[in-house]
């Protein structure tokens, strides 16, 4: 049944028109497949950062992470600082040069276009097998999204799960097939926005249930004398230098994430990168820091222990504040997930559509080739969505695969191709492939192997395998080391 609380389904129904409208207005400004994938590489420093780092956090923001922390305490701390430090190096040594890069190596306007211009590849393998593992774990991302939107409608509104998932899939596909790039950039903006407002004060106002922050340490303290200790799990366990090296880790993965390294590419200029650079880092660490506080805040302000930690962020906004407020934050959630949903889904079509349809209709013209994405949009969204509907499905966990995939398969190939020129094809193809299975492989070894995250071992090994490739293969032709030299002179 759908919730009496008349003020939630109103704040909802008022922001789902607010994101199909902005869908809308953006419908008829996409006029080539460009537009609609890069947005014509338009954004502004503030809409390229907050639209960068919303699509970034998803769902898991305001659920996985808080739900681990509910159960785990302050050793969960680390995986926000491995986020942290990623986000600020990837804006740091990845964004302006890609941003130059890709628009030098014949404006590229996906990833799996810029690696096949960048070494010339006339096999178009780099471009396929890109263009699968982003398949591969987007499906994955997305359907991390559309679990914690069911989760959300199952929870505020007591709508039955499957049908939850549907709503929110239907209103993500809407959007997102009208307006493309540019609807997707500003309404993760919007949602940036939404998202940090409702995850710093959550926190906040639980603490002041609690009784303040003296009152608030000493119930941490009953619940476990280790749940303040970031070295410790509440067992008494040491995290260990494998669970530390594997909670850090998650930075690895901000080098090989398409939907974050589009958002370079579609910036309006290089110059703007210092200053979304600044933003990004800061809405970032702010935000990991507050997502760990509302699963603690959590665990001692709501008394009654929750069937799945993955709701206390929900629970507390509709336990702590009046109905319409509590809709405004839990609207914040839904922004979470339609905020990464949406970029995932765009980046995906757009890897079918100008990675492998163009390759297999050459004379496609822009209008065919506009439709095709926007019908692409659909098709993954239906695949996604077959593996939400399944009961019990983790968003943290699939979000956890997703991440170590699109690190350890695109992180050391990017991330060399832009500093090494003496990379070639060969070491590419086999840094994508190496990174990209070590991670399937890593995942699905019964227990795993030393209790390590599988982006670890699937970096190292792609890192080596490009390297090893590379140095026994040719040189690069002339024309690619002075396209690299002429990339690399245009920095400051």
């Amino acid at each position: 049944m759908i919730s009496e609380n008349l003020s939630i389904v109103l704040v909802f129904i008022l922001y789902l028109l607010v994101v199909m409208g902005v869908g809308m207005y953006f419908y008829r400004r996409n006029e080539t497949i460009s537009d609609y994938v890069l947005g014509g590489r338009k954004l502004n420093s503030w809409v390229a950062a907050l639209s960068a780092q919303a699509s970034d956090m998803s769902g898991w923001l305001l659920m996985g992470l808080p739900g681990v922390a509910y159960l785990s305490g302050m050793s969960e701390i680390w995986i926000g600082v491995g986020l942290a430090i990623g986000t600020y190096l990837n804006w740091k040594f990845v964004a302006e040069r890609l941003r130059r890069y890709t628009e030098i190596a014949k404006d590229s306007i996906t990833i799996p276009v810029y690696l096949e211009n960048r070494f010339r590849d006339q096999s178009k393998l780099l471009r396929i097998v890109s263009a699968f593992f982003i398949m591969l774990f987007f499906l994955l991302y997305t359907s991390s999204g559309l679990v914690a939107g069911g989760k959300l409608f199952n929870l505020v509104f007591g709508v039955d799960y499957t049908l939850a998932v549907t709503i929110g899939a239907l209103v993500i596909i809407g959007y997102t097939f009208l307006g493309g790039f540019l609807a997707v950039s500003w309404t993760d903006f919007i949602q940036g926005s939404l998202m940090f407002i409702a995850i710093f004060l959550i926190p906040i106002m639980g603490i002041s249930q609690v009784g303040g922050i003296d009152a608030t340490m000493n119930a941490w303290n009953s619940i476990s004398p280790d749940y303040l200790n970031p070295f410790t799990n509440l067992d008494g366990e040491s995290l260990g230098i494998m669970g530390l090296a594997s909670a850090l880790a998650w930075g690895l993965g901000y080098f090989g994430m398409p939907h974050i390294l589009v958002r370079f590419m579609a910036i309006k200029s290089a110059d703007k990168v210092p200053k979304a650079r600044k933003i990004a880092t800061t809405w970032v660490v702010i935000s990991l820091f507050m997502a760990v506080l509302v699963g603690m805040v959590g665990a001692v302000a709501l008394g009654a222990p929750l069937d799945d930690p993955e709701h206390v962020f929900m629970a507390m906004a509709q336990g702590l504040f009046p109905s319409l407020i509590a809709g405004l934050f839990l609207a914040g959630v839904l922004a979470a997930i339609m905020s990464t949903a949406d970029s995932q889904l765009l980046v995906t079509a757009s890897a079918i559509t100008e990675d492998i349809y163009a390759l297999l209709n050459k004379n496609a013209s822009q209008k065919e080739l506009l439709w095709i994405s926007r019908f692409a949009v659909i098709v993954v969204a239906a695949i996604a969505y077959y593996f939400a509907i399944v009961p019990g499905s983790s968003v943290m966990g699939l979000v956890s695969y997703a991440w170590a995939g699109f690190g350890g398969a695109f992180g050391p190939v990017i991330l060399l191709s832009l500093y090494w020129k003496r990379m070639t094809r060969n070491g590419a193809l086999a840094g994508l492939l190496s990174g990209g299975f070590m991670v399937i492989l890593w995942k699905n070894l019964s227990g795993g192997i030393f209790d390590l995250y599988e982006i670890v071992p699937a970096f190292l090994l792609a890192s080596v395998m490009i390297t090893v490739v590379s140095l026994m293969d040719k040189e690069p032709s002339l024309e690619i080391q002075e396209e690299f030299d002429r990339a690399v002179s245009e920095m400051k």
